[in-house]
């Protein structure tokens, strides 16, 4: 072997450690970067597992005041859902702010909180609540130049969207005192529920097809189908149940109208974030958002249910 051959051997095997010690420090340099923005697998694995978990723990916790309030009566309901309401509410009064509005939090507020607990005193109450709110908003709008027809539609609408349509569960429960009355509270609080998880569950695994894409893109048609499946399912236990009597075609018509109707409610919040640039209503709710982004569909169901199972002849 040539001298000059020896002496490029050596010398290419005197780069080749160099080469390899460059490359490793260029993996951890990029592996330290990623773990920086948090982009590795293992991260990624373990932030979804502490958002399940943490989203898992809040849901259960939620459930378990609300159907123990259903449970024991009338007025623990009545209570709970005027916080309820109240909560949604202030959530709804400060992103209606971000836009430029001024409503009443006072007025608004105040009648939020009624109306849950006049549906648990006397119901006929609550028309004359209504007027008085509405007279309330029209002395305010006429002694202030500065408040808007805008102000004043948002301060007379925000606890018609809340506390009167919740209200709709506390004349549920009220129509039987008893158990089975906790039951169809239940039943259709439970409807609510399982609309909702059906749908993320088969929309996250089976959705192609964008339901409303310009309001919320992930929800597709088929979550939507797989909704209404659990919400059918649940009403179907309810009618097998016997509870309160309620009928299979009855049971089948509320599980499906009130799905929809909760679609619908979760849009129209979804369409109140979007309109002023939101991603979540509060942050009450850790893993959920905002009481409001946990009861959309429960406001716009429950008072469907009310209007189908007073029509059926139940409550």
């Amino acid at each position: 072997m040539s001298p000059e051959a020896d002496t490029t051997r050596q010398a290419e095997g005197a780069e080749t450690p160099m080469t390899r010690r460059e490359r490793l420090a260029m993996r951890r340099a990029v592996r330290e970067s990623k773990r920086e923005e948090g982009s590795l697998r293992s991260q990624k694995a373990r932030g979804w597992m502490e958002k399940l978990l943490t989203r898992t723990l809040t849901g259960a916790i939620y459930a378990i005041i609300v159907l123990a309030c259903l449970w024991f009566g009338t007025l623990p309901t009545a209570l709970l859902f005027a916080a309820m309401g109240w909560l949604c509410c202030s959530e709804l009064l400060h992103m209606v702010r971000m836009s430029g509005r001024m409503p009443n939090e006072f007025l608004a507020l105040g009648a939020t909180v009624l109306f849950p607990l006049l549906a648990f005193v006397r119901p006929v109450y609550l028309i004359g609540v209504l007027f008085i709110h509405f007279m309330a908003c029209a002395v305010w709008y006429e002694s202030d130049l500065r408040v808007s027809l805008g102000d004043v539609a948002i301060t007379f609408f925000a606890p018609f969207y809340t506390g009167l349509m919740f209200s709709a569960i506390v004349y549920i429960r009220q129509a039987h005192p008893g158990y089975q009355g906790a039951l169809l509270a239940m039943g259709v609080v439970g409807g609510i529920w399982a609309n909702d998880a059906f749908a993320y569950l088969i929309g996250s695994r089976f959705g192609k097809t964008k339901l409303a894409p310009k309001i919320s893109p992930n929800k597709s048609w088929e979550g939507l189908w797989g909704g209404l499946a659990g919400s059918v399912l649940v009403w179907a236990v309810v009618a097998g149940s016997g509870v309160c009597q309620v009928s299979w075609p009855l049971a089948i018509t509320t599980g499906i109208l009130s799905a929809v109707s909760g679609i619908v409610g979760d849009l129209f919040e979804s369409r109140i974030k979007r309109g002023v640039g939101v991603k979540d209503s509060g942050n009450i709710m850790p893993g959920h958002g905002g009481m409001l982004d946990r009861s959309d569909a429960l406001i716009f169901g429950a008072t469907t249910a009310y209007i189908i199972l007073r029509l059926g002849g139940i409550i």
